[in-house]
């Protein structure tokens, strides 16, 4: 079992930066693919980016590509979000998510293929 945290989250103006991190305890992260999903008020929960257990391969959703990237640490056992200019729409709680793979090259799209999830960090886009 691996418990997940999240930080990093905040206000920022549109067209900052901020850097979301996930830290994994319990097993180390290069077993683990992960990924962000994001959830706004009154939305359904939204895959952001998901990348594999040995790093090797990522995904980034259609509207965050270009500006958003995803990064696991597997020393650290920590995953990481780097958002840049970022928008209002971006604004949601952001959760962290992993599951146990049999093949270490896979990533995940879906939030139901994830076993495993942070509390989440609220990022708040300021117009």
């Amino acid at each position: 079992q691996v418990q997940l945290v999240e930080s990093g989250g905040g206000l920022v103006q549109a067209g900052g930066s901020l850097r979301l991190s996930c830290t994994a305890s319990g097993r180390t992260a290069s077993t683990y693919a992960m990924g962000w999903f994001r959830q706004a008020p009154g939305k359904e929960r939204e895959f952001v980016a998901a990348i594999s257990a040995s790093n090797s391969r990522t995904y980034v959703g259609d509207s965050v590509k270009g500006r958003f990237t995803i990064s696991k640490d597997n020393g650290e056992s920590t995953l990481y979000l780097q958002m840049n200019s970022l928008k209002p729409e971006d604004t949601a709680a952001y959760y962290c998510a992993a599951r146990t793979v049999f093949d270490s090259g896979r990533y995940y799209l879906r939030h139901y293929e994830y076993v495993y999830w942070g509390q989440g960090t609220q990022v708040t886009v300021s117009s």
